[in-house]
């Protein structure tokens, strides 16, 4: 009579990881927290900053990159530069330019009424501003209407987003009126935020003429902004300096705002790196908790190692089923942290009016990342296991 080897299936492997657990739902829990809390800090992470380059990608592509703004430098001595008044126009003549904008600095407090204390500007910058400005810097009306040639001549302003809230504004249907300077400007409208030109958001804009004619304006731009084709881009700001200021090009700084969405990218993935290894620190630490749990249980669980071993077992049986436990822990910790990471990146990216966004590879690289530490936290009590005899395993009960 030939008596065949001892054999386990995959499937009776599976349900004796399963038993195991089951015996001690409190500890294989909380060992399983701890794979979780890896996994989760690592989709968290990596959602959270896909989800915000995805919103900066479509910011970019809803407001273009093809935005250039030219203002001025500093004199050849380090004083600061000025652009010539009629800069505005000479830029509008460059052939592919499709469309100009620009801004004044003025010399001019803003308050909520003239009793207010002259001292207390809360930061707010006048801007006289073409009626042009808000179509180029691709900006949107909040409350009320942009301010359009007619406009233009007469005391009306347009409130950034921000001076509204510091001004505690919320109207502008022509009822409500701010002090700028020495005169009362009527409040025709507010403005959404403008991602391209945040300095907008904390300012009060007047039309270019009354400007001049009320506030002292010397009709000198601060920042001038065009767009032209995205071909064309390159080419436009070579001869941007020259144009807007043929007298000193050199005094003329040329950039472009949407570079600074893209560095934000950048910047994002750069502390998404940093981040990760802190995640991977939280996965380190619950595959040492895996493993100590996994010691625990070969020494709590040595008779019924020696009885199996007594029965037929083999030493790759006992060795698989304790490696299989650790395996299916530390997976149930990674199923449960890829979950709870998935529901709070949706939850912060939907509170943010963000795209959600979570890459397949960071739900694969989770999967990889528990199997890989519950086969590694459990090599060593699996072989422990192993090694025991069945006379010695049961003589210790």
């Amino acid at each position: 009579m030939t008596l065949e080897p001892s054999r386990l299936r995959g499937a009776d492997l599976v349900g004796l990881a399963v038993a195991g657990m089951r015996a001690r739902p409190l500890r294989a829990v909380l060992s399983a927290l701890g794979i979780a809390v890896g996994i989760a800090a690592m989709v968290v992470v990596v959602g959270i900053s896909a989800s915000s380059r995805a919103e900066v990608e479509a910011q970019l592509e809803l407001l273009g990159t093809n935005l250039l703004t030219v203002s001025p430098g500093q004199t050849i001595t380090g004083e600061e530069a000025s652009l010539p008044p009629e800069s505005v126009d000479m830029v509008a003549r460059i052939g592919p330019v499709e469309s100009v904008g620009a801004i004044g600095e003025v010399d001019a407090n803003v308050y909520r009424s003239e009793a207010i204390d002259p001292n207390l500007s809360n930061g707010i910058t006048v801007y006289a501003t073409t009626v042009d400005l808000l179509g180029t810097v691709g900006g949107e009306v909040a409350e009320g209407r942009f301010l359009d040639e007619a406009l233009a001549a007469f005391p009306t302003t347009v409130l950034g987003s921000t001076t509204a809230e510091r001004l505690g504004i919320t109207v502008a249907d022509g009822s409500v009126a701010v002090r700028i300077g020495d005169e009362d400007f009527t409040v025709v409208g507010v403005l959404e935020p403008v991602p391209l030109v945040p300095e907008l958001d904390a300012g009060a804009l007047v039309g270019w003429p009354v400007a001049e004619a009320e506030l002292g304006f010397d009709g000198a731009p601060t920042t001038i902004f065009e767009r032209s084709p995205d071909a064309t881009v390159a080419a436009v700001r070579e001869v941007l300096p020259a144009t807007a200021n043929p007298e000193a090009p050199q005094e003329t700084v040329v950039s472009r705002p949407s570079d600074a969405l893209a560095a934000k990218a950048a910047t994002d993935r750069t502390l998404t790196t940093l981040l990760l290894s802190l995640g991977g620190v939280a996965l380190l630490v619950g595959g040492i908790g895996v493993a100590n749990t996994m010691v625990i249980a070969v020494l709590e669980r040595r008779s019924e190692i020696g009885l199996r071993r007594s029965l037929g077992a083999t030493r790759g049986h006992i060795r698989g089923q304790f490696l299989a436990e650790s395996m299916l822990l530390a997976g149930l910790g990674g199923v449960g942290g890829a979950a709870i990471g998935g529901a709070a990146t949706a939850g912060f990216a939907l509170w943010q009016g963000w795209p959600v966004s979570i890459p397949l590879w960071a739900l694969a690289l989770s999967a990889a990342a528990t199997i890989a530490v519950g086969a590694v936290a459990g090599v060593y009590p699996a072989s422990k296991a192993a090694r025991y005899s069945p006379t010695v395993a049961l003589s210790a009960y």
